[in-house]
């Protein structure tokens, strides 16, 4: 796996998708927008409290500076769920936490304080997935139900995809208590010695559900940034007491 993320101001670029130029891939960083504190300052999340006018010009900006301008865009408001939505058009749908396509020139997206943005594509068939993961859709399987229906729809077999797993709360960052640890495997989840509570590897478990789908390991790449540990250039809705902004990591293919 690698994590070799070219850092711009605006946005990352997964070094992962480099080889592919017809495809748009970027995740969006905290920095070059217009809105104030505590939105400070590129929030893309439309469900703040912040101004739409702010939002939306810093939604201008991001889509200009990804080369996406001129493409529809298709996201969901999303319910920490593991419905996926076959995005044909433009359009803001709801209560889906990932969606997947094959329709060149469709970018598809989703916004991320903390949980994981995962970015899936499929060059044999050229199609792609992107998926919101907090812990609710990791432990629930969203992203081996996302390739388990891009196979259905597409033809995808996973030895094939290309993954990026996105830039969200770190491990020694994501403490949880006991009923929401036990839902992770062993190996994502180290207890606290001072408390009953345990840290939760996020990136990690999402990883695993990538390798086990069957991607190889050379093929995933797992963004090395932290929306806590680099709190200065993400946000993070735990660090920030739910007073923050949002990013979006969005994919798609050229038209």
């Amino acid at each position: 796996m690698t994590d070799e993320t070219t850092h711009t101001f605006l946005y990352t670029s997964p070094a992962i998708f480099s080889s592919f130029p017809q495809l748009v891939a970027a995740e969006s960083t905290r920095h070059g927008g217009v809105s104030p504190a505590p939105f400070a300052s590129l929030n893309l999340g439309i469900n703040t409290a912040d101004e739409t006018a702010n939002v939306d010009e810093n939604r201008r900006r991001f889509f200009s500076a990804i080369g996406g301008s001129t493409y529809p865009f298709a996201s969901s408001y999303q319910v920490h769920g593991t419905e996926i939505l076959y995005a044909t058009e433009a359009g803001r749908y709801t209560g889906h936490d990932a969606l997947i396509t094959d329709k060149p020139g469709l970018l598809l997206g989703v916004t991320v304080a903390d949980c994981v943005p995962i970015l899936i594509y499929d060059p044999a068939h050229k199609a792609v997935a992107a998926i919101h993961a907090g812990w609710r859709g990791t432990v629930g399987g969203i992203v081996t139900k996302t390739l388990t229906q891009m196979q259905q729809q597409f033809g995808t077999t996973a030895g094939q995809c290309y993954a990026y797993v996105g830039t969200c709360i770190d491990e020694c960052a994501f403490e949880v208590g006991p009923e929401v640890a036990e839902q992770f495997d062993a190996a994502f989840r180290r207890a606290n010695a001072d408390s009953d509570k345990s840290f939760v590897d996020l990136k990690a478990a999402n990883a695993y559900l990538l390798l086990t789908a069957g991607i190889p390991e050379k093929q995933v790449e797992i963004s090395p940034f932290s929306t806590v540990l680099h709190n200065d250039s993400y946000f993070s809705y735990r660090a920030e007491q739910g007073q923050t902004g949002r990013m979006l990591a969005v994919i798609g293919l050229a038209a």
